[in-house]
């Protein structure tokens, strides 16, 4: 093992921060880890419009409150499945108009804002965010009752009711008379107007000098001023915030809101067992070293929330990129619970989607069809990525890429990370370290092999750097409130950002890519895009001021969390127009929202080498996934801290079968190439690599349907067994796909494992094809070179099982079909196909097969239907591409022969057969020769 430390210098060690200087106070070495600096992050009691709306509901629960806000019910207009209106707040007589759209798909559309308010509120997001216009459902009703003012809304085609009531304001959403999302039920419904500062309000002091002593009212200065360590917001526009609480009846579970380091099935934060005390906080921010089972805000944020129970799904997104506090609590009433949830947001309009489902797979087509479908990878991005902090040079490149191909270990990606640069400005490279990037980029790309390079999005403020001049130039810089460019630190010392809100700003980015202008760069050449919450080390909470300014004169608090999705947004589409035929591209994000998934994978941030850090990516990448970015993953390896060989191994274990597979280290950390732990934790690494890519055209598979239906591919037990109850609140096993159920072993020392195995359906093991029956928790084999994956009688799985040294080099490789079958002897799967890396597949470029085994026979058909031209030569041009080897497993006969019946042919085949166990005949078809693009069957006879 390669017991080889970087110690660079205090001026490299990653995220410590402090405000005038950019120096460091403590020195992080691998054997004394320190936590979160928590004092740096606020809580909802430091919070002040957080602290606000949680007194404020708190007031509205007592028996003597209710909500201000009552309908005006002669303003109301219905048209085509939009009704419109007018809210008063009967406490202030502030008017608010709303908007209720009636929506096809089984959704519905609530917006408020006020009627006249003194300057426009923020309310472009949704020019960003939503990339398919929802359509109002135009057949549905209206009617109001004349006694009580109770307007009804009905959608006739899907038994979907909307009921306002207009004293106190309520809007409840039902299906077939039951009630499963409502809005403001307990009236903690709070909409901050815009007004003209008060003069500083005087109040008596209390004690000897009463009668003299006066000051200004504390909740009047926090309201217009806010100051934060050292820091002033200077909050020009006054206290904004919106709130409104959500209730699901019914449901006991929720899940969404990410990004936290929490459970699956979410926590309450107001009360009950094992509760937090503060709320889910959804602000972009960098947060090193972060606490588990925590609802801190880490680096991504999606509001969006889905309730699951046994005969239902509903979900809702709240659509503000505004810092947000979401409090959870639960309320059990006649062996029923219902979740209660409260969500605050700092400022811009109240604009809520409500998805009613019904099922889980219907939620993530209505959201998906919202924010926009994921996009499909080039198909070397689900392979392996192997990345440290840094690579020192381009013999370090070499020797480690040399190290895969002597271990035969494949990877398809190397990365560089700051240090590649020169100075830290990023598109420029370090010409002593690396003196002929193409070259390097060039050797990797003969085996097929890409490069990975870091861009963020804070620029050098240094004369004679063209990016730095270009983005002056042209007043492409965030402002300070004083119109004045923002200067803050960050890696390369005093920095400006880029506004991606200003359109010629990311018109500008998409050109820094360009093969002429990015020096060095090649068509293998990809983008990393870290520190874009924005990390800012001299900000509030390391991030950019609120106040600071951006095109349009709106503030940064309104869109803060939208920021990094425009930052790589332009990046991929720098990608994309590099080259004259466009290729798909590829960039990794830390920043995240909804949408992120149109262009991005992310990943989980600055974890820990530590068991608990392991078992945590799991519940993490679950609910990313079920919150719309199917492609995501953690650092393998814990990015902080040295790990024993043994916890890297069961890393890389779980690695393999999560979206993104990318192993990543501190600058500060010993190297941990696979190869470097020896006997036998070398071979096992190995065997968790290659077992991915065997896995490969089942995971691209995946990714296919998840661009067009938004599933996940990774995906909580509870999507596919949506009415097994032991499995709503289960986080430590997971399924991709329908295929696979997958336990990870996240504790050290560990020999065997209780899974859950739902239905009564038969279980094989991945690796020996041992069969478990289903019907609940086994213990199963665990240790150290083995992985708990399990095949779901009833899949057919494709593989590749001529592992080389990188995805591309598997292209023409014959396939492999596991058909595990069922009780009732049968089974199915699919295998999706095109060139990998190009969008000749959106004109029908591709192969899309269905395989069923049915009493006995094996069949292939086109899933696709009217064919292109387009799709008839990429048929062609894989033709010699063919089945090699069918494995059918859980046969209680074997089958005397086996013949295959094609357009062609009929040709008898090779079949071989071992018994293992009961009812489990294990059966080869060896070399049918059947084209993976056309029509088959393959017939077994008794």
């Amino acid at each position: 093992m390669n017991n080889q430390a970087n110690t660079l210098g205090p001026r490299r060690l990653k995220k410590t921060y402090l405000f005038s200087l950019f120096c460091l106070s403590t020195l992080l070495f691998p054997s004394a880890v320190v936590g979160v600096k928590r004092e740096d992050f606020k809580t909802c009691e430091q919070s002040s419009f957080c602290k606000r709306n949680r007194d404020y509901a708190d007031a509205a629960k007592t028996d003597s409150a209710s909500s201000p806000y009552t309908l005006t019910t002669d303003t109301l207009n219905f048209k085509d499945g939009l009704l419109t209106g007018e809210l008063l707040n009967t406490q202030n007589n502030v008017p608010f108009v709303f908007e209720l759209n009636v929506l096809e798909n089984s959704s519905a559309r609530f917006r408020m804002n006020e009627k006249t308010p003194l300057k426009p509120r923020y309310d472009e997001l949704k020019n960003y965010v939503i990339t398919n216009p929802p359509v109002v459902d135009k057949d549905a009703t209206f009617s109001v009752d004349q006694s009580s003012g109770v307007v009804t809304l009905r959608q006739p085609e899907s038994d979907s009711t909307i009921v306002i009531q207009p004293s106190p304001f309520q809007v409840t959403f039902l299906s077939k008379g039951t009630p499963l999302v409502a809005l403001n039920e307990r009236g903690f419904l709070n909409f901050e107007h815009l007004r003209e500062k008060p003069a500083p309000k005087l109040v008596k002091q209390e004690g000897e000098n009463a009668e003299q002593e006066t000051t200004e009212d504390k909740f009047e200065e926090v309201s217009w001023e806010e100051h934060w360590k050292g820091s002033t917001d200077s909050r020009p526009n006054g206290p904004s915030s919106i709130a409104m609480d959500i209730t699901f009846p019914g449901f006991e579970h929720v899940y969404g809101i990410p990004e936290h380091a929490s459970s699956l099935s979410l926590k309450t934060t107001r009360g009950g067992e094992n509760a937090y005390t503060d709320p889910y906080r959804l602000y972009n921010l960098d947060v090193f070293e972060y606490e588990l089972d925590n609802p801190m805000a880490l680096y991504g944020s999606i509001p969006f929330m889905m309730a699951h129970g046994k005969d239902r799904t509903v979900g809702v997104f709240w659509m503000n990129a505004a810092e947000t506090w979401i409090d959870i609590e639960k309320e059990s009433k006649d062996k029923k619970t219902t979740t209660q949830t409260h969500w605050i947001s700092e400022s811009g309009v109240i604009d809520i989607f409500v998805f009613l489902g019904p099922t889980s797979s219907d939620i993530f087509g209505q959201f998906s069809s919202l924010t926009g479908q994921s996009a499909l990878p080039q198909s070397f991005a689900i392979a392996y990525h192997q990345c440290r902090w840094n690579y020192l040079d381009d013999k370090d490149v070499a020797s480690v890429a040399a190290g895969f191909d002597e271990h035969d270990i494949p990877v398809d990606v190397l990365w560089l990370d700051i240090e590649h640069t020169d100075g830290k400005k990023y598109f420029t490279w370090d010409e002593t370290k690396f003196p002929d990037p193409v070259a390097m980029q060039n050797s990797l790309s003969v085996k097929g092999r890409k490069l990975v390079t870091i861009v963020d999005p804070h620029i050098k403020r240094e004369d004679n750097y063209y990016i730095f001049e270009e983005a002056k130039k042209n007043d492409l810089f965030i402002k300070n409130s004083d119109g004045s460019d923002f200067d803050g630190w960050c890696w390369p010392g005093s920095s400006s950002w880029v506004d991606f809100t200003n359109p010629a700003a990311r018109e500008w980015l998409i050109e820094q890519f360009g093969l002429d202008k990015y020096k060095h760069s090649t068509e293998s050449l990809f983008t990393w895009n870290d520190m874009n919450e924005p990390s800012v080390f001299s900000g509030p909470e390391i991030t950019m001021p609120k106040d600071a300014v951006h095109y349009g004169k709106w503030e940064h608090r309104d869109l803060h969390n939208y920021f990094g999705v425009l930052f790589h947004e332009s990046t991929a589409n720098g990608q994309i127009q590099r080259t004259e035929v466009p290729k798909r591209p590829f960039v990794l994000s830390r920043a995240f929202y909804a949408g992120t998934q149109r262009t991005s994978a992310i990943w989980t941030g600055d974890n820990f080498a530590r068991w608990d850090h392991l078992e945590a990516s799991v519940p993490m990448l679950l609910t990313i996934g079920i919150s719309g970015i199917p492609f995501s993953g953690a650092d393998v390896g814990g990015f902080f801290g040295n790990p024993e060989p043994e916890l890297l191994v069961r890393w890389y274990q779980a690695g393999a079968f999560q979206p993104f597979f990318r192993a990543h280290a501190h600058i500060d950390t010993k190297r941990r190439e696979p190869w470097l732990f020896g006997e036998p934790y070398t071979s096992q690494i190995k065997h968790a690599i290659r077992t991915r890519y065997s896995l490969l055209p089942l995971w691209y598979t995946l990714f296919h349907e998840a661009s067009v239906s938004g599933t996940p591919v990774m995906r909580p037990m509870f999507v596919n067994y949506p009415k097994d109850e032991a499995v709503f609140d289960m986080d430590d096993q997971y399924m991709v796909g329908e295929a696979l159920l997958v336990k990870p072993i996240v504790t050290p020392d560990t020999e065997s494992t209780s899974v859950y195995f739902p239905g009564n359906s038969p279980w094989y093991n991945l690796f020996d094809y041992s069969l478990v029956h289903g019907g609940g928790f086994k213990t199963i084999d665990a240790k150290l070179d083995s992985i708990p994956v399990f095949i779901r009688g009833g899949a057919i799985i494709p593989k590749r099982e001529r592992i080389r040294r990188s995805s591309s080099l598997m292209k023409w490789d014959p396939f492999t079909l596991v058909i595990a079958l069922d009780e009732e002897n049968s089974a199915q799967g699919e295998l999706y196909l095109d060139d990998g890396e190009s969008y000749d597949y959106q004109s029908g470029a591709y192969v899309h097969r269905k395989f069923t085994f049915t009493n006995g026979v094996l069949e292939s058909l086109d899933v696709a239907k009217n064919r292109s031209k387009d799709a008839e030569h990429f048929i062609e041009s894989i033709k010699t591409i063919r089945i090699e080897r069918l494995v059918i497993l859980g046969l209680a006969k074997v089958p005397k022969s086996a013949t295959l019946v094609s357009s062609e042919q009929n040709k008898s085949l090779q079949i071989d057969c071992e018994q293992r166990g009961t009812n489990n005949n294990v059966c080869t078809v060896k070399d049918p020769g059947s084209r993976v693009g056309e029509d088959w069957k393959i017939e077994l006879a008794y």
